[in-house]
Formats: structure tokens, C-alpha cells, sequence
């Protein structure tokens, strides 16, 4: 996964081109209203650190740094002059972006505020698990049976997989593993085309079992949340829980807009869900992202059609602003994303609720 995605060529890499935009469409790509709900927790976490001189911001899984921009454009001219920006990618720093950004290849130790990773996890490495035995792929797609599991993963397996735990094993997935598409992920779904291209039989499927080892994601999440001193740590993903697992996993690729056969071969993002409830840490609560942007005041509630005829340039603007609120808290669409929320060194954030999701 690591060569197919980060390597020399690798997908998320490779200079020039639009970068992750061009080829899945995320919650930020969709509105300014998604960043415009970030800069609002953003101000709360302010509140709840009482209002520190530096206050960090650390996106983690940046792409090409839109949704920092976009933080920083919706925040108060004061609140803006004290956010210390980082965008934690591996690609090079885009040319034109704002010059407050610090770009770096992983999290600052000891930061104060809000550390935010869209649709990173998904492009963290993972094992794929198949009748007791690890997956190994190769660049063109092909599987073959690897080695038996590990005690490490299998215990992860029977605890947070049902069914595919002490039958499953684990890929090497041939250099690719993850990504961070939305465009339409959630509408597209798990699409069954190009499985026999990537050697992969559906025959027996139900049988064998087949899941997908999320302990590195556990550690990469727990790494992310110590480097925050205080603050909020949020990841957002394409997620499922123990209690609704995939039973054929959900590993796909996406090229161009299009979902197609995730080949490791660096031509295309190739990603799998998150399983977000093995990553939660202590006071951590799970939610959906409508729960959450609802919360944090995102509506696609209609504007009063009095409106319309008292300043229609306004309802124009309202209803425009109700699509894309709509769009981003869609049950099934972005809306259904997993939000993991936790607290470090400050209370719980309140639009949590009672952490049901």
C-alpha cells in the first residue's frame, strides 16, 4: 500500500494535477459550509482552552490544504490572527497556498486545539483477512493466499470483526490500501464489478469470510490523539461498527470520479472503510455526520418562502445554502459518515450527545 499510494508515482504523491479533487468529491470539496462547521468547533475548543495565545490546527490528511484555507476564511479576523494552521500530508507542498500553513509530514508534538483528520484513516495502511489466512496482492490486482495470521490480528479480528475473526487473515494489498474518496461513496457503495478482475472468486465467499484488519488504523489514531497536549481530536470516515460489519469488506478504488477495481498499482486511490469504533479512545463518542453538522447549526431545512418575494437575491442564496447543507447531512450519503470525537485535557464536546450514532 505504501508504494501504490505514497511510494515513487504513488497515487497520493505524484506532483502536479489536482490532487485528491480531481479524482473523489469530499464533505469539503461539496461546501464551504462543511468548513464553516469546522471554524465553529474550532471556536469552541478556542473557549473551552480559554482562549490560548497560539491556538493549533492541525489537519491531518490535508490533500492540497482546502480545508485549512477554508477554516481560516470563516473565522473572526482575532480568532484567525491566533491559529497556528499545519497541513499533515507526504505529497509536496502546493504552489499558492496560503503562506500561514505550515506543511509537514506528520503531527506536531505537544499542540493546543483542535486536530481534524478527514478521510485520513481510510488511507492508512490495512491487512485483508480470508479463511484464516493473510491476502497478499500484487500490483496488478491478482490475489493469493499469505501466511496464517498473527496472534496480534487475529486477536483484533475476534475481537472487533464477528464472523471473520479467527477465520479471516490479513493482505499485504500489493502497496495500496486506502484513500479518501467521497464522491458518492456512501450513494455508490460497495460496487461487485471488477472483483474477478483483481483474482478475487465471490463463490464461497459466505463460507471463507473476509475482513479487514484495522489495528494499524488503531495505532495511527492513538499516535495522532497523543501529539494533541489538549484539545479535541476528530476523525471523519466512511465507517462501519462491530454490531454491522461488511461481510466481504469494502475495499474499492476510485479514478477520475468513477469507482473502479482497486488495482495497487498507484494509478488509482484504493481505500476500505474504517472500523471508527475499534479506534475510540476514553470519552471518545461516535457519531454520524449529520448528528454532527446539525450540531454545529449545518440545515437543509428549506428557507420561508416569505423570503422570496421580500428579497429573492436572499432566498436564492438560502436555497442554494440548503442543497449543499442537505447534501452534506444526507442519511445516505455524507450524512451517514462516522465522526470520532475526543477530548484531551477538556470536557466532552457537547454536541456529542449521548454518543449514539
Amino acid at each position: 500500500m505504501d508504494a501504490a499510494l505514497y511510494g515513487p508515482g504513488g497515487f497520493y504523491v505524484r506532483p502536479g494535477g489536482p490532487g485528491p479533487a480531481g479524482h473523489f468529491r469530499t464533505s469539503v470539496h461539496a461546501s464551504a459550509l462543511y468548513a464553516g462547521a469546522v471554524a465553529r468547533l474550532l471556536r469552541w475548543v478556542d473557549a473551552e482552552l480559554g482562549h490560548p495565545r497560539g491556538l493549533d490546527l492541525v489537519d491531518v490528511g490535508a490533500g492540497r490544504g482546502e480545508l485549512l484555507a477554508g477554516v481560516l476564511a470563516a473565522l473572526d479576523p482575532e480568532t484567525a490572527a491566533r491559529v497556528v494552521p499545519y497541513a499533515v500530508e507526504r505529497a509536496e507542498r502546493p504552489a499558492g497556498l496560503d503562506p500561514r500553513i505550515r506543511w509537514v509530514a506528520a503531527p506536531p508534538e505537544r499542540t493546543t486545539g483542535l486536530l481534524f483528520a478527514n478521510e485520513w484513516l481510510d488511507n492508512v495502511p490495512l491487512e485483508i483477512a480470508e479463511d484464516g489466512r493473510y491476502v497478499l496482492v500484487a500490483p496488478d490486482g491478482t490475489e493469493s493466499p499469505g501466511g496464517p495470521l498473527d496472534g496480534v490480528d487475529r486477536a483484533w479480528l475476534e475481537r472487533w470483526w464477528p464472523g471473520g475473526g479467527a477465520e479471516a487473515g490479513g493482505a499485504e494489498i500489493g502497496g495500496a490500501e486506502a484513500g479518501g474518496a467521497e464522491i458518492g461513496r456512501a450513494e455508490i457503495g460497495r460496487a461487485e464489478i471488477g472483483r474477478a478482475e483483481i483474482g478475487r472468486a465471490e463463490i464461497g465467499r459466505a463460507e471463507i469470510g473476509r475482513a479487514e484488519i484495522g489495528r494499524a488504523r488503531d495505532e495511527a489514531w492513538a499516535a495522532a490523539v497523543a501529539s494533541l497536549e489538549r484539545g479535541l481530536a476528530v476523525a471523519v470516515d466512511y465507517a462501519h461498527t462491530r454490531d454491522a460489519r461488511p461481510p466481504y469488506g469494502t475495499l474499492t478504488g476510485f479514478r477520475a470520479g468513477r469507482e473502479v477495481p482497486p488495482v495497487p498499482d498507484g494509478s488509482c486511490d484504493v481505500t476500505a472503510h474504517v472500523a471508527l469504533d475499534s479506534c475510540a479512545g476514553p470519552d471518545s463518542v461516535l457519531l454520524t455526520q449529520r448528528e454532527a453538522l446539525t450540531a454545529l447549526g449545518v440545515s437543509g431545512a428549506r428557507p420561508p418562502l416569505a423570503l422570496a418575494s421580500a428579497d429573492p437575491a436572499a432566498y436564492v442564496r438560502a436555497l442554494a445554502s440548503a442543497g449543499e447543507a442537505a447534501e452534506l447531512t444526507s442519511r445516505s450519503g455524507l450524512g451517514a459518515f462516522g465522526w470520532l470525537v475526543q477530548p484531551v485535557g477538556i470536557p466532552p464536546w457537547p454536541g456529542g450527545g449521548d454518543g449514539g450514532s
